[in-house]
């Protein structure tokens, strides 16, 4: 009896060319596992996309003094182009910038805020005088506190993997201008993480048959304790929050991107004429679900 096999595949940011490391480490593996089971017979689906807001490719615009979705079109069409001379036999690969994607992410954003899982609240953030404005994300480079890596990024370290908040950023600076942002306070919607923490952990110390690295890493990161994270951004790219009163702000990509593999589904089911098919790899609890992602995004 055939199985359903979902092949999840980590979203390129569509700010730059693919190189060796990516097909290597992201790209080949899952298309490999997923030709294997087609010969094997199972119904397999497989999906990705371009990582078209955030930081990241509002960064590359200002660099090169051009809109960041000319940034995403120009290299979510180069992705296209890599993926099709690899053979890489993706189902769909479409990127997050959809009216689809948009409106399952701000459906998603909304029941959570309803069920009371979304909350708001103040929070501290870095905001440079020089050129107006709040710094998300890449916009800060610093030292880790952490491990004292002068490279840091605003949202985490390369160098230890740490998820970081930017005001933790030792001697940050603005990618933009190079000068010392101050601190101002702004408001945000905040995921109630610490109300999920015992029934993840739970459920994860139920995966034994995961990877020993994922396994052990996931579970002591809960064992910590997870910390309520903000879900939005101070920025003009990106998907609007379905509120009025917000218009300044746009839902964090590290929020909406993983929604992609759901909204991505969704489009493949209704690209096929059947809407409701995608509901096969994600509803029946017969089907098995696989990820192919880089281990710095274990915590994501």
């Amino acid at each position: 009896m055939s199985e359903r096999i979902g092949v999840f595949v980590a979203w390129p940011y569509a700010n730059g060319d693919l190189h060796l490391g990516h097909v290597a480490g992201a790209y080949l593996p899952p298309d490999i596992f997923a030709r294997y089971h087609r010969l094997r017979g199972n119904q397999v689906l497989m999906v990705s996309g371009s990582d078209s807001h955030g930081t990241p490719i509002t960064v590359k615009a200002d660099e090169e003094g051009v809109s960041p979705r000319e940034i995403f079109e120009h290299y979510h069409r180069r992705f296209l182009d890599t993926f099709r001379e690899l053979g890489i036999s993706f189902d769909l690969f479409t990127h997050t910038d959809t009216e689809n994607h948009f409106a399952v992410a701000q459906e998603i954003f909304s029941r959570l805020l309803e069920k009371g899982y979304l909350y708001r609240a103040t929070m501290r953030q870095l905001y440079c005088e020089h050129d107006r404005m709040f710094l998300p994300d890449r916009y800060v480079e610093g030292t880790c506190p952490y491990c004292g890596y002068e490279g840091a990024r605003g949202d985490q370290c390369e160098s230890c993997g740490r998820v970081l908040d930017a005001t933790e950023i030792i001697e940050p600076r603005c990618k933009r201008c190079g000068h010392h942002p101050v601190v101002r306070e702004t408001e945000h919607f905040f995921l109630d993480l610490p109300a999920l923490n015992d029934r993840l952990l739970a459920w994860v110390g139920e995966q034994t048959h995961w990877r020993p690295n994922v396994y052990n890493f996931t579970l002591n990161y809960l064992k910590e304790g997870l910390q309520p994270r903000p879900v939005t951004r101070d920025m003009e790219w990106g998907i609007p929050i379905p509120l009025e009163g917000y218009e300044d702000k746009r839902i964090y990509v590290w929020f909406e991107a993983v929604i992609g593999y759901l909204s991505a589904s969704m489009e493949w089911a209704r690209n096929t004429g059947q809407p409701d098919r995608w509901e096969e790899w994600w509803r029946d609890e017969g089907a098995r679900g696989y990820y192919f992602i880089g281990k710095d995004n274990i915590p994501f």
